[in-house]
């Protein structure tokens, strides 16, 4: 049987999933190896330096910058609040008594008979990193961080902005082609995974974030929606780090497009259950999808002892990433190997794809599929 390499989206009932859960800087970790963990528990903890404060001692004091290390009142090392007496001098032929203060608390670092400038350091940054998804630890990471092993209903989708979060699913359409509206959200949504159908406006996401919701998993965003929500054009797609108060997760793409059938009855399956969710989206090198996990707890036992990833074959399901049938979901009914000439006059090999919304086909470059894997 033919069959064709194409990288895809995994949406699934159930999977063993590993998470790396790594610090920035050395630091702390908190568990142990087998330890059970929930998505909120803090598994290493650090601190980053903290922010550096230049404070010109010669010009706050009318002196020479000779004389500023005797002109401390506090000795270097030691720790100072803010608007404390850090120096005092006198200019003017002794006549001016001049002083300054600590423009923020930290500690005196360094101070400079050169430049008559101090250096003062705030306070670390403590920083703390959880689990992400309920799970046992599989791998510590010495000062570093650990591997959090989990199982349970993966699916990952095509673009995602917003961090990690979790919550409690809540499917609010009742259908994956209804569009997700301000009037189906109320504050009982607060702290959940929102599930839509087709699409979601700006207007609405603001509304779910005004509400409290954690995350909204939608079909498509429309791309001047996705402008309004960052205040800027994306640019290159990585994503994950901004601070929206909300994370949104587009399981199909830009525009209208209903969500696929799979993933809806999956979501669907699952509401009420806890979830983490990430929105965290790299296209380029290193691809990286967001995702949402449903661990099931021994809830859904594997289907199958080993899934065997072959590619594309007769038969696959799969969503057309490329116009003119972006975002249209089918499976694949023909492989034919031999290269084919397309409308721009290259040639490349094609698959004949029939939809599922109206059972039309098309012929369509490998190249512009993602298969869904289950």
């Amino acid at each position: 049987m033919a069959h064709a390499y194409t990288p895809g989206l995994k949406v699934t009932e159930h999977a063993v999933l590993r998470r790396e859960r790594r610090l920035p800087l050395k630091g702390q970790v908190l568990v142990k190896a087998s330890e059970h963990v929930s998505a909120k528990t803090i598994v290493a903890r650090t601190e980053l330096p903290g922010n550096v404060q230049t404070v010109n001692i010669a010009a706050k004091l009318a002196i020479d910058p000779a004389k500023v290390p005797e002109s401390l009142v506090r000795p270097i090392g030691s720790s100072v609040e803010a608007g404390e007496l850090i120096a005092s001098g006198r200019s003017l032929f002794g006549l001016m008594q001049q002083k300054a203060t600590a423009p923020s608390r930290g500690t005196l670092e360094s101070v400079s008979g050169i430049t008559g400038q101090l250096i003062l350091r705030e306070p670390p940054i403590p920083v703390e990193v959880d689990a992400f998804v309920e799970g046992r630890v599989l791998e510590v990471l010495p000062e570093e961080g650990v591997v959090v092993e989990t199982e349970g209903t993966f699916i990952q989708g095509i673009f995602g902005v917003g961090g990690e979060t979790q919550g409690e699913i809540a499917v609010v359409n009742d259908s994956p082609t209804d569009e997700l509206r301000s009037e189906h959200l109320s504050e009982t949504h607060r702290g959940k995974i929102v599930v839509g159908g087709t699409r979601v406006s700006h207007a609405t996401l603001m509304r779910a974030k005004s509400l409290g919701v954690a995350a909204v998993v939608v079909g498509g965003f429309d791309d001047r929606d996705l402008r309004l929500l960052l205040g800027r054009d994306l640019g290159v797609a990585i994503t994950g780090s901004e601070d929206l108060g909300i994370t949104l997760l587009l399981t199909e793409g830009f525009g209208p497009i209903p969500m696929a059938d799979r993933t809806w009855k999956l979501l669907k399956a699952r509401e009420g259950h806890a979830a983490s969710v990430s929105g965290a989206t790299q296209i380029r090198a290193g691809v990286m999808r967001p995702e949402i996990i449903v661990p099931t707890r021994g809830e859904v036992k594997a289907r199958k002892a080993a899934a065997v990833h072959t590619g594309v074959e007769v038969g696959s399901l799969l969503r057309v990433i490329r116009q003119p049938h972006f975002g249209r979901i089918g499976t694949v009914v023909d492989l034919p190997p031999e290269l084919n000439e397309l409308e721009s006059g290259s040639k490349a090999r094609v698959m004949i794809v029939e939809f599922v919304d109206d059972r039309s086909r098309a012929v369509v470059p490998r190249a512009n599929v993602e298969l869904i894997e289950a």
